[in-house]
């Protein structure tokens, strides 16, 4: 089978297509034949060397959610036959014809999706759902910062907070993001600058602050997202683009009872990562089927352009997501 494949670390030149051998689905497992993968940036750091594959996954295949049909099942697996439609995140080696996954990782891609909408999904929408509602108690009505608003993850966060009914504050270095993202519920958008904004997210809020502030900038933003926050409120970070490391006030933690937490979804263990996707099929699945939240595409590219699709998405000028089709 066709898979991206790279032999050493460094930029989109070292990546290739090259014939390899299908894995073969274990107990529970089911393989499927992937139509089309979303490109993450993940995707980037792994090809630089940055972020290795966890243990247990290819680590020279890249790929962390696809969309395609169920091909072949293992021995004990019967949640889903021959032909289905499906789409999921997996530790790795999405990019290629056929991925295995264990079948309570696979959810069922809603009929108005084509293959190429459904592999914008998985990753963006699990990973805001999980940061948002699970990680970050984000509740009804509640106010909620957004960062990276024209991100994967970003522009499914704001929708997924918008259908709750609550106030949306997304921030980017963009304009042209900002007002991209405001049909997908987006209340009020932040062009950062000097990595300044918690004064006017506190101005939007009446001075209460946000109950919980989704960040992929990391420790360049530590501290005006602590300033951001109400009582009581929560940090979640997603990302790590400004800096990994931050000095922060305890005492500021103590006397407004704020939360910390930090979160990834490929290095969990197995049966967090079936929680993470079976709360998003109960709770966020419902709305794309409906049409009330919507994966956003900004290009599909043919397989065979993958370096090209590592190029554009390299230069942060991408809104939603880049596709794969195989």
């Amino acid at each position: 089978m066709r898979a991206v494949v790279f032999d050493k670390a460094g930029g989109p030149e070292v990546l290739r297509l090259a014939e390899i051998e299908p894995p073969e689905p274990a107990a529970g497992e089911v393989r499927v034949a992937v139509r089309a993968a979303g490109l993450n940036r993940a995707d980037l750091l792994q090809r630089l060397g940055l972020y290795p594959a966890p243990a247990g996954a290819r680590s020279d295949v890249l790929g962390l959610e696809f969309a395609g049909e169920v091909e072949r099942t293992g021995p004990g697996s019967r949640a889903w036959k021959i032909g289905d439609r499906v789409m999921a995140i997996t530790s790795g080696a999405a990019q290629a014809e056929l991925c295995i996954c264990h079948e309570r990782m696979l959810l069922p891609i809603p009929a108005k999706l084509s293959f190429e909408e459904a592999a914008a999904v998985p990753e963006a929408f699990i990973t805001a759902h999980d940061a948002l509602f699970r990680l970050g108690g984000l509740g009804v009505g509640e106010a909620v910062l957004i960062h990276a608003a024209g991100s994967g993850v970003g522009t499914a966060a704001i929708q997924l907070a918008r259908a709750a009914s609550c106030l949306t504050i997304g921030t980017s270095r963009t304009p042209a993001k900002i007002e991209r993202a405001r049909p997908l519920g987006l209340d009020h958008g932040l062009v950062v600058a000097g990595g300044q904004f918690s004064k006017r997210v506190l101005e939007l809020t009446a001075g209460h602050g946000v109950a919980v502030a989704a960040d992929f900038v990391g420790a360049a933003y530590l501290e005006e997202n602590l300033d951001a926050l109400a009582q009581g409120g929560r940090l979640v970070v997603i990302g790590l683009l400004g800096g990994a490391r931050g000095e922060v006030d305890l005492g500021r933690l103590l006397s407004r009872r704020l939360q910390i937490a930090g979160t990834t979804l490929r290095g969990r263990p197995l049966e967090e990562k079936i929680a993470a996707t079976q709360a998003f099929a109960r709770e966020g699945l419902p709305l794309l089927e409906r049409g009330r939240v919507r994966p956003v595409v900004d290009r599909v590219f043919p397989l065979a352009q993958v370096r090209a699709a590592h190029e554009l998405l390299g230069k942060n000028e991408v809104f939603g997501k880049l596709v794969l089709r195989f």
